[in-house]
């Protein structure tokens, strides 16, 4: 079984839609399938970073990347990559702002995200659980939640 993709696409809203797309055929050949919560999940966080991709970090005449792997510890490492690398990640900070909330909804989807420099553009990745984590036996007054970790750069 291949366990891992990488394509590019055109920076453009169709590319943005086909690399969801892909990444739900994807997860369904990997044994995920289209209506599970994996799949879905995995779709909106390459949704979003393919929109940042497409709207924020588009340079004319050049493409995105979408990379999937499955790694040895049960996740999916989502990797997209633009060629930009000027523009700095931005959480929205104005609660009636129109847009600005895709990183958020990242943060709270992926078990852990972050990005990574290249020599051109940047890659911002996630990482996914393809298994539901162990919950310790909780008493009914108690609720522990899976811990999600963030980057360690505010950008």
């Amino acid at each position: 079984m291949n366990t891992e993709i990488s394509t590019r696409l055109s920076a453009t809203p169709r590319g943005a839609r086909l690399a969801r797309r892909l990444t739900a055929h994807q997860l369904d050949t990997w044994g995920h399938p289209y209506d599970g919560e994996v799949n879905r999940t995995a779709q909106q966080v390459v949704a979003e970073l393919a929109a940042n991709a497409v709207t924020h970090g588009r340079v004319p005449g050049r493409d995105f990347e979408l990379r999937l792997s499955l790694t040895a510890e049960d996740t999916v490492r989502i990797e997209v990559s633009d060629a930009r690398h000027d523009r700095r990640l931005r959480y929205v900070t104005d609660p009636d702002a129109d847009n600005g909330r895709g990183l958020i909804l990242v943060s709270l989807l992926a078990q852990a995200w972050g990005v990574s420099e290249g020599s051109v553009g940047k890659t911002v990745w996630a990482e996914i659980l393809l298994k539901e984590p162990e919950s310790p036996r909780a008493t009914p007054a108690t609720t522990i939640g899976p811990r999600r970790e963030s980057p360690s750069h505010q950008t």
